[in-house]
């Protein structure tokens, strides 16, 4: 194994000499440093140099794991991934922070992005799909940071949560129930719960003769369905020129003849636009929100409301008659599970309201008082 200087030494004689990285020019550089040698060590510094230059460097090796669906690095000493059961520490670590801020340059620069002390922060999409988040040291300790979520490699079916213990068999006549009768819904849950891979699977359910339309602020959504186009928010450039927002994406949407309109994730001023479609003809519109119950949603609207210039009132008359279920997933351990299931009503004093309708804990289920407002909307 070779080590983290003489790897750095060689980078820097063939950067200075400016030598392509070649099996002979690694060898020449090792003995115009006074290095020892031999065949292996030229191989292991070329595999070494080729790994820094395109793929995730020392990380590359973490996303052979079965199943792995995050990775961070905190400084150069601090590395973990998450396989479901939370996040655990990788048997890995970068010889130093320069080289943790390295890679978080070189990766922002593969997407055309900025990663510098004048934008010390930076999130983007890579071209293999992984989400790449990054805050150099200064800003974050104890150094630059950096957060990889890695997209399945396959999408889960309805049928993988339910054999997997994440839906139970009413849960998911549930679900197929919505899906078929084009009835709007919103998946809530915490960070890492599972929101978009049940969404997805939900949207693998729609009928191939209809037409997706996804909107994303980052692309993640990745359903098995024929027929799917997918829009992704872009930030400003160098210049804060070019930026694309959610809310311009939403609007563009409407104009594309959605059979039904998704929005990844609902976390700002597009929800007004989301509102108005729903309110105008666009059945069967979803999306996923950050909640921590189905309780907690309809503040979550509200907040999410005054973002975009609409009062409570407002906000509470447009949801109600926009977005009838509320699904609830979190994490329990490495399963994630559909835990809730509930109806938006206007209650008291014209507020809105989430009635829970069915919940799960465990293996137990029970039913809400807002079990016969669920049954009248799929009957």
């Amino acid at each position: 194994m070779v080590s983290g200087q003489t790897l750095e030494t060689v980078r820097r004689h063939l950067a200075v000499f400016g030598h392509r990285p070649t099996l002979t020019n690694i060898a020449d550089a090792l003995r115009e440093t006074g290095q020892v040698v031999s065949q292996r060590q030229i191989l292991d510094i070329f595999e070494g140099i080729s790994r820094d230059s395109l793929g995730l460097g020392v990380l590359d090796q973490l996303l052979d794991i079965d199943g792995v669906t995050d990775i961070v690095v905190n400084g150069p000493n601090q590395v973990f991934f998450d396989c479901g059961q939370g996040l655990e520490p990788a048997l890995i670590s970068f010889s130093s922070d320069d080289e943790v801020r390295q890679l978080g340059v070189r990766l922002a620069a593969s997407v055309g992005r900025r990663l510098d002390d004048g934008s010390p922060f930076v999130d983007a999409r890579l071209h293999n799909g992984v989400r790449f988040h990054g805050v150099l040291a200064g800003i974050s300790h104890p150094g630059t940071c950096l957060s990889l979520r890695i997209p399945a490699k396959t999408c889960l079916s309805l049928e993988d949560w339910e054999s997997g213990g994440g839906v139970d068999r009413q849960a998911g006549m549930i679900l197929r129930r919505i899906v078929d009768l084009k009835v709007a819904f919103l998946i809530s849950g915490g960070t890492g719960s599972g929101k978009t891979t049940l969404l997805g699977s939900l949207l693998s359910l729609v009928p191939p003769s209809e037409r997706l339309v996804v909107v994303e602020d980052s692309r993640e959504l990745d359903p098995s369905h024929p027929h799917l186009v997918s829009l992704e928010s872009r930030p400003a450039n160098g210049e804060e020129a070019g930026r694309v927002t959610m809310t311009d994406l939403v609007r563009q949407a409407l104009r594309m003849r959605p059979d039904r309109l998704v929005v990844g994730e609902v976390r700002g001023a597009e929800l007004r636009d989301l509102l108005q479609a729903l309110n105008t003809g666009h059945e069967g519109g979803c999306g996923t929100i950050h909640a921590n119950s189905i309780g907690d949603i309809p503040a979550r609207l509200e907040a999410l409301g005054a973002l975009s210039g609409l009062s409570p009132a407002a906000t509470h008359a447009q949801v109600v008659s926009a977005i009838r279920v509320v699904i609830h997933v979190v994490r329990r351990g490495p399963v994630r599970e559909v835990s809730q299931i509930g109806v938006l009503v206007r209650g008291s004093s014209d507020r809105l309201e989430s009635v829970l309708a069915w919940s799960r804990c465990g293996q137990e289920t029970q039913r809400g008082p807002g079990w016969d407002l669920l049954g009248g909307l799929l009957s």
